[in-house]
């Protein structure tokens, strides 16, 4: 394997995880903490694959990756600046909820 092939898929695979770490420096200069990030990724990603495997249709693959996206981010502000709770804690359970809704909801596909 060359070094060339292994930067390129270095960078294919951090990509995601960059976007993620740079939504959450933004979220945290706002005085947010929010580690349900892995979760809300994965949920988002499995809602997509099965959107686009369903339709047929990348783009509306993407809309539904940001449809769960949306509606994991919009669970965590309700809970963790409506209702209060520990930011800690709520972004721990997401992270787990969102690893195995997607583990469930991927099976099939």
């Amino acid at each position: 394997m060359s070094v060339e092939l292994l930067l390129a898929a270095a960078l294919v695979s951090a990509t995601p995880v960059l976007f993620a770490a740079l939504g959450e420096l933004l979220t945290e200069r706002a005085g947010v903490l929010n580690l349900g990030l892995e979760g809300t990724m994965l949920v988002g990603a499995v809602s997509g694959f099965a959107v686009a495997t369903v339709t047929a249709s990348a783009a509306l693959g993407a809309l539904g990756a940001m449809a769960a996206g949306a509606a994991f981010g919009l669970l965590f502000a309700v809970l963790a600046i409506t209702l209060r709770l520990n930011q800690v804690v709520t972004g721990l359970s997401l992270t787990i909820l969102g690893t195995g809704l997607s583990a469930f909801a991927g099976k099939p596909f």
